[in-house]
């Protein structure tokens, strides 16, 4: 298995999570039901600040270009975190997102790296209802911020597989971190699943 192999096969493992968490019933369940500007940043500032938290404490444990990747991203996360409470009066950090909850299970190298894809994948789909809950809000600036940290998950996506690709020797490896990679985009579905479940609301959408 190569890196492209891998995302596509992460893709096709977890389609139905990745659609559902690419509707329009995700950020109704990011927010508790709130679905105006303030409550959808606080929901961004959780996200972020839960990253940040995330990467720093993986960059210290890993040594040399895991470490590396991982801090550079770190600080990607908190320049988003700033840029996302700037229009905030203030920000208290919720509860730990579940994604991230199962990220900080991993302690082994390769999973931490297929887990960071699949969390990118799963990122991308909640900051694409983002920049479309702003564009129908007819605010443009808001819009193109988050379309701009969603531009940033493909490049940290990209430096992560080439690190992955030096890391993997073999096919258990591969798997290792598919595994861990399904099991982040899971963690975001099953959370979101739980969140309209509480509100009463159906999480399969009606055909």
């Amino acid at each position: 298995m190569d890196a492209d192999q891998f995302v596509s096969t992460v893709r096709d493992d977890a389609e139905t999570a990745l659609s559902r968490l690419g509707s329009s019933k995700s950020l109704y369940a990011a927010t508790g039901g709130e679905m105006d500007a303030d409550e959808v940043y606080r929901a961004a500032a959780d996200a972020e600040h839960a990253a940040r938290r995330t990467f720093e404490t993986w960059a210290d444990a890993e040594a040399g270009d895991v470490s590396a990747l991982f801090a550079s991203v770190a600080d990607t996360e908190r320049d988003h975190y700033e840029r996302v409470v700037a229009d905030l009066s203030d920000h208290d950090p919720g509860a730990v997102p579940a994604v991230h909850e199962f990220l900080r299970e991993q302690e082994d190298t390769v999973a931490r790296l297929g887990g960071f894809v699949g969390r990118t994948l799963a990122s991308e789909q909640s900051k694409g209802q983002m920049v479309g809950f702003f564009t129908g809000q007819a605010d443009p600036q808001t819009a193109q911020l988050f379309r701009d940290l969603k531009g940033d998950l493909d490049e940290q996506r990209e430096r992560a597989l080439a690190v992955l690709a030096d890391r993997c020797e073999g096919d258990e490896d591969w798997e290792r971190a598919r595994d861990a990679a399904t099991g982040a985009i899971e963690a975001a579905y099953d959370e979101y699943t739980r969140s309209l479940e509480s509100m009463g609301v159906n999480p399969k959408p009606v055909c």
